[in-house]
């Protein structure tokens, strides 16, 4: 059975000759295993038989990356999205963020002119020289980009993007839509330039230890709209979608659900995030990937990790829907023999008896039909305070009656066309990118 094969058959609710299988060692982990065992000219997925490769392009706005100041212990350096980050040497924690580049409006209306799609935002050559070669193993091959509150931490100080969030989540939602659309774009253009995904994997921080960063209701002012966008537009390509939400998600999974997700990721351990718990209650409609704890790896007591692996597993891969991963990633603390005898464990109880036949596809996602307020009051056991909610069309525009489309995203044409009082000053101002989807307007 093919890696692609696996993944597809848990993804479906099926099992598969075995649980599929990955992980995210630090690079500073890889760099102690090669000295413990692990094969110089080897790499770490190869080595394990992991069942994911991953592929995506650089959505930033593409600041130069420039040193400012190093010593042998620290180095600080500007980034992409035009911050100034400092971290270790060996970039084995979360950087000291020193400066943000959005602090008004105006900042941000001059980084959304750098972030419209551009051919040149892939590494055309060595990504397809790689993507043909796993492609010829079998893996389950996704695009993998990020949007969201996590991305918007790295253009906006935290304590500023929540309260702005709150008082202001019109221009949250614009900077999550545009992020959202630029990595759709991209992701078709690689599409039709040989690539052909089997999943998207979008990254969104959005919990910490005790909850979510945000309510139920800011994530449905904010965040609703870009996800159903990017999870609909995946399923109409037969993609499955995967979320890697660090932190305590728990109350926003109802909503995550509702707009398409498939299979949430990591399940942090340490932040509540209970696999046996959560496959239980979501089982049915949703995939896990993750949940087994770090800090057991490293144990000298074997039989800690062995009795997380062993009871976690035999529950959340019954009828398929689990994927093994780390609660989170592979510190340097663990060593490649303690790595090695966790893989021991999870081939050993991760094999199914009576493994069901391979999927050649992925099924189609059915439509839904969206709801009203008062439906979505019901569903999530909250109010809004908008009668539409952001993510509903107006009455004027019907929903199924479309009109032609001139790109991906029909929603927000539909709005262009729409009568609307005669505004000579604006026709002349409106902003459009070359590719007919990012659109706003100029003040």
């Amino acid at each position: 059975m093919t890696s692609r094969e696996r993944v597809l058959l848990a993804l479906n609710h099926k099992e598969p000759d075995r649980i599929p299988m990955h992980d995210a060692p630090w690079a500073a982990t890889i760099k102690r295993w090669k000295t413990e065992g692990l094969p110089e000219d080897m790499d770490v997925v190869e080595y394990f038989g992991w069942d994911f490769a991953f592929f995506g392009a650089d959505c930033t706005p593409r600041f130069p990356v420039r040193t400012l100041e190093k010593n042998e212990k620290f180095i600080i350096q500007t980034t992409p999205q035009g911050g100034v980050r400092k971290n270790f040497r060996d970039y084995t924690t979360t950087p000291e963020v020193i400066d943000w580049p959005i602090k008004t409006k105006d900042d941000w209306k001059e980084i959304k002119k750098r972030l419209n799609p551009d051919f040149t935002r892939v590494d055309w050559v060595s990504a397809l020289n790689v993507y043909n070669k796993v492609k010829e193993e079998g893996k389950f091959i996704c695009y993998s980009g990020g949007f969201g509150y996590d991305m918007l931490q790295t253009y906006m100080k935290t304590e500023q993007l929540l309260i702005t969030m709150v008082e202001d989540p019109d221009w949250i939602k614009e900077m999550i839509m545009t992020l959202a659309e630029l990595n759709l774009i991209m992701m078709e253009f690689m599409m039709k330039n040989g690539f052909n995904f089997d999943g998207a994997f979008f990254y969104n921080d959005m919990g910490y230890k005790n909850a979510s960063l945000f309510s139920p209701d800011t994530y449905l002012k904010t965040h609703y709209q870009a996800d159903k966008m990017a999870y609909g537009y995946c399923h109409s390509k037969n993609m499955k979608v995967f979320l890697h939400s660090c932190g305590n998600v728990k109350e926003l999974i109802p909503m995550l659900i509702d707009a398409g997700l498939d299979c949430l990721q990591p399940l942090e351990v340490k932040a509540g995030m209970d696999l046996i718990e959560l496959k239980e209650r979501y089982g049915e409609k949703l995939s896990f990937m993750g949940g087994i704890d770090t800090r057991l790896m490293n144990n000298p007591d074997k039989s800690k990790i062995e009795n997380e692996i062993k009871t976690k597993i035999e529950i959340a891969k019954k009828n398929g829907g689990y994927i093994y991963h780390s609660d989170h990633s592979i510190p340097n603390t663990v060593s490649f023999s303690d790595y090695c005898y966790v893989m021991e464990l999870v081939k050993k109880y991760g094999v199914y008896e009576h493994p069901e036949i391979p999927v050649e596809s992925v099924q189609p996602a059915i439509e839904k039909k969206e709801e009203t307020a008062e439906q979505k009051k019901k569903k999530f056991g909250f109010g809004l305070k908008k009668k539409t909610p952001a993510t509903q069309v107006s009455p004027e525009e019907p929903v199924q009656e479309k009109p032609a489309k001139k790109g991906l995203f029909s929603k927000k044409e539909k709005k262009q066309e729409a009568p609307a009082p005669d505004k000579t000053q604006e026709t002349k101002t409106e902003k459009k990118s070359i590719f007919g989807f990012l659109k706003g307007k100029k003040k």
